[in-house]
């Protein structure tokens, strides 16, 4: 068995409409799912990812209305790394943030920015063999879109036992001294161990990073929860979230990791051009879709308007 590196990426927001502004307007990504957080379903959990929604390219945010801003320190994911194109591709973004008004850092190689909330991001230029997993958008050209993740950044409590775990449990390999990239046969990632800030301390909140999914198949996936327990890894059982299978565990540094299957999609019973466009909610929740909804902030679509031919019909 083999990971493909990661499923998707989950963070906290306390502001939904600039949350779907910013990643939808700014970064082009498309808004694939509006749903509930199911452990509370009195907030939401929102979906970006590409055209299809892909595994590998899935960004989601529960929104904690007004939450306070996060902090990152020893025992989180800090940075979500995206994959893009080419050199050419890091211009075009340099100057599409400066533009926008986004702050940005530009180095050889690199763009370095945060969202409204603090959440780091940065694009590098990957060699590959990975399928680009991309969204469609008027003012972003298809070569310069973003093409999926390239890894995390990270602070663990424990770095030499977050590596060793990785290696010996998931898989993964070693690419420098603090790199290890998990790969399967569809695609990978990488995840980068960096010392956490002196003095820092972990808080939950608007900004941060909440946990990283590594990715199976559906066949696979119950055969990693017994791999994980087999080798003294508590977790939880296999949870049924609706678009795809979860398990979850805490590794030694203090990450939350999840092992997520890649079926059956947002797009089961949905229709692709639909995606995004209202809320979908698990069978065990429509009972309550009214009582959900009311407490919601309504938040439009983002293609709404969108010149036809631009992505709008999801194709």
């Amino acid at each position: 068995m083999r990971l493909d590196g990661l499923n998707h990426i989950t963070a906290i927001t306390g502001d939904a409409p600039r949350n779907v502004d910013f990643y939808t307007s700014t970064l082009g990504l498309r808004l694939v799912t509006k749903t509930v957080n199911q452990d509370d379903p009195t907030v939401y959990h929102l979906f970006y990812a590409d055209e299809e929604g892909s595994p590998g390219a899935d960004l989601t945010f529960f929104e904690y209305p007004g939450a306070t801003r996060g902090r990152a320190g020893a025992g989180c994911a800090y940075r979500v790394v995206w994959r893009v194109g080419s050199a050419d591709s890091l211009g075009f973004w340099a100057d599409r943030l400066a533009e926008l008004e986004v702050a940005r850092e530009v180095e050889p190689g690199s763009v370095r920015f945060a969202d409204p909330e603090g959440l780091e991001h940065e694009l590098v230029v990957e060699d590959v063999p990975d399928a680009p997993l991309r969204a469609h958008h008027p003012e972003i050209p298809p070569e310069h879109a973003l093409l999926g993740f390239a890894g995390v950044r990270a602070y663990s409590m424990r770095p030499e036992s977050s590596r060793t775990l990785l290696v010996d449990v998931l898989g993964a390999a070693s690419v420098d001294a603090g790199t290890l990239e998990v790969r399967g046969e569809r695609r990978g990632s990488t995840i980068r161990f960096d010392a956490a800030p002196e003095g820092a301390r972990l808080s939950q909140g608007a900004g941060s990073i909440h946990h990283i999914a590594w990715g199976t198949t559906m066949a696979e996936h119950p055969r990693w929860l017994e791999h994980v327990n087999a080798a003294g890894v508590r977790s939880t059982p296999i949870i049924d979230r609706h678009f795809f299978h979860s398990i979850y565990f805490r590794e030694p540094g203090g990450l939350l990791y999840e092992i997520a299957d890649d079926g059956p999609g947002f797009a089961s019973e949905v229709p692709l051009s639909e995606l995004g466009r209202r809320v979908v909610l698990p069978p065990w929740l429509e009972p309550r879709r009214a009582e959900i909804e009311s407490r919601l902030t309504p938040l439009p679509d983002p293609r709404a308007g969108w010149p036809a031919g631009d992505g709008g019909g999801g194709g």
